[in-house]
């Protein structure tokens, strides 16, 4: 990737070299990491070496009557002013410098302090983001930019969002020589890296592939996984706590017309404690567990891990595949797991290529 800000903005923060050299740094990283624990090879998910992001989020900095887009610096403190960049889609970048100019030239940059870019193949969100209420006046001036421009407006402020078109982008993803469409939702967590997606779906399919049974997903989100594995298992069961993230699910069950996945709006630990009869929950009442044969499970916890009861509970199964965005608390549970089950296999996703972040894979399987 070439980019004139590498090494004065701080978001790309591991470019010596370029791509392949920012990746082979994370694997020896890993593979050290994890010599104890797992002695085989890694599967590895690239990423596209450019224009790889399909979501992002940017600062809108003033300086008199102009407004830049803009980063933190590699200063700490201090503030890099943009004019594009390279890590994201080649569509946001498209629509980058035309929304400066359609803002400034409607008049509505007034206390405007960011910007967030949410884009499919065809289609794009863009979220502006103010430090005041939003008028009508502001919503027809919005609207008259996205007719002009054929895109999606959303006016966010203090308790405020004003819609001009839709919040969400369609996004399609191969699997297995299948498509699949998804649901995006802005203001919503969504896999930033599409062709990373696609690989870490495939290996997480391959994965459980032969496996016999149903399946229980915790963490489920809005069926970025949920919806592929009602393809290889005859039922799954998913719990998620957001609410926003559950009718997304299921409205992406239906663009898939998919109709074999039971969903559960509960906390893992709510749920975990549910099944170990600690106590009732409503939620649980018209879920007829005893339909279910769950031999395996499919966590992706948040970057904390999961909890000690919860993994406990998740130790119990015959099959496991855990994704995790962070490689620490990930080796942290499998340091406890090992106790229970053999790691089959391994893999990283490079999510977010440049930096030093990158998402893990482990599948496991229970001891003899």
């Amino acid at each position: 990737m070439e980019c004139s800000y590498f090494g004065v903005c701080g978001s790309c923060n591991n470019y010596e070299g370029g791509y392949e050299a920012q990746l082979e740094r994370k694997l020896l990283d890993v593979k050290d990491d994890f010599n104890e624990l797992y002695s085989g090879e890694f599967f590895v998910a690239k990423s596209e070496d450019s224009n790889y992001r399909s979501r992002s989020e940017f600062k809108v900095w003033h300086m008199g009557d102009e407004i830049h887009y803009a980063m933190n610096s590699k200063v700490k403190g201090e503030v890099l002013t943009i004019d594009s960049c390279s890590m994201v889609s080649k569509h946001i970048n498209h629509f980058m410098p035309l929304i400066l100019d359609e803002v400034k030239k409607e008049g509505i940059d007034f206390k405007l302090f960011g910007a967030d870019f949410l884009s499919s193949g065809d289609d794009i969100v863009v979220s502006l983001l103010y430090h005041k209420q939003l008028e009508n006046e502001w919503k027809n001036k919005a609207q008259a930019i996205a007719d002009r421009l054929n895109i999606n407006i959303i006016g966010r402020a203090r308790k405020q969002k004003i819609v001009c078109g839709n919040d969400f982008v369609i996004q399609k993803l191969l699997l297995d020589q299948k498509e699949y469409s998804f649901k995006y939702i802005e203001n919503s967590f969504t896999q930033p890296n599409s062709y990373v997606n696609e690989q870490m779906l495939t290996w997480a399919m391959d994965a459980f592939k032969g496996k016999n049974g149903d399946l229980l997903e915790l963490y489920c989100g809005a069926g970025n996984f949920t919806i592929p594995f009602a393809n290889i298992f005859n039922k799954v069961l998913a719990t998620e706590i957001s609410k926003s993230s559950i009718n997304a699910a299921k409205t992406n069950m239906e663009l898939n017309s998919v109709t074999n996945i039971e969903f559960v709006r509960m906390s893992v630990e709510d749920f975990v404690g549910a099944m170990d009869g600690v106590r009732e929950f409503r939620r649980m009442k018209d879920i007829d567990m005893s339909s279910y044969s769950l031999e395996s499970i499919f966590v992706d916890p948040p970057r904390s891990g999961i909890d000690e009861e919860s993994l406990k509970f998740v130790s119990r199964f015959e099959n496991i595949v855990y994704i995790s965005c962070s490689p620490q608390t990930l080796k942290r549970d499998l340091e406890i797991l090992k106790d229970t089950h053999e790691i089959e296999s391994m893999a990283v996703f490079d999510q977010f290529a440049y930096t030093k972040h990158l998402e893990m894979g482990a599948s496991l399987k229970r001891k003899a």
